[in-house]
């Protein structure tokens, strides 16, 4: 269990998240043998496909009304285009690619977040996350993932993905991620 992120070692976590599954065989390449230090035992496209984490821990039990209160906030947001262009990398050596628009992600993430004061992200340790994907954690990250990140990312262009859902997950006893829902943005589907 981690001193510095206590939350993280609980189990049954649930999260709302940007799901981008689409990155899956650009990223593998480096989430394939990156291990989160809350979960060792296995490798992060293992565990969760790709993403930007946009509230963890959630609630533990989404009831109706907290789904309803996510499916409100999110209605007056359209749906956008996504794009990952640019790598980069925390102090600890967490490398990630950075979704844009970032100011667009970081308002989306801010508006869910003010929704659920009760539900501080990652569990009060960072109270203004930085949007990312992560491809390689603290680790197994550092100058060369990033390196290696930077060439493939000139190399390869990846594809626009349209945003009009936020997912939610929740985390099973064995740490494996399973999708449990969405809510649309843009307010589709409310009466």
């Amino acid at each position: 269990m981690s001193e510095r992120n206590p939350w993280a070692a609980r189990t049954g976590l649930t999260a709302i998240l940007i799901a981008v599954p689409e990155l899956a065989e650009f990223t593998d390449r480096w989430r394939s043998v990156s291990y989160s230090p809350a979960r060792p035992t296995m490798a992060l496209n293992e565990l969760i496909p790709p993403h930007v984490t946009v509230l963890v821990p959630w609630l533990a039990e989404p009831q109706p009304d907290k789904v309803r209160r996510l499916e409100e906030v999110l209605a007056p947001i359209q749906p956008f285009d996504l794009s990952f262009s640019t790598a980069g990398q925390f102090e600890n050596g967490t490398t990630w690619l950075r979704p844009e628009p970032f100011d667009q992600i970081r308002a989306l993430m801010q508006t869910v977040i003010d929704a659920f004061p009760e539900c501080p992200p990652y569990g009060g340790e960072h109270p203004d996350p930085h949007p990312h994907l992560t491809i390689s954690s603290s680790a197994q990250g550092g100058d060369q993932v990033l390196a290696e990140a930077e060439a493939a990312l000139a190399a390869e262009e990846l594809p626009t993905i349209r945003l009009d859902d936020l997912t939610i997950w929740r985390e099973g006893d064995d740490g494996i991620w399973q999708l449990t829902g969405s809510v649309p943005l843009g307010g589709i589907g409310l009466e």
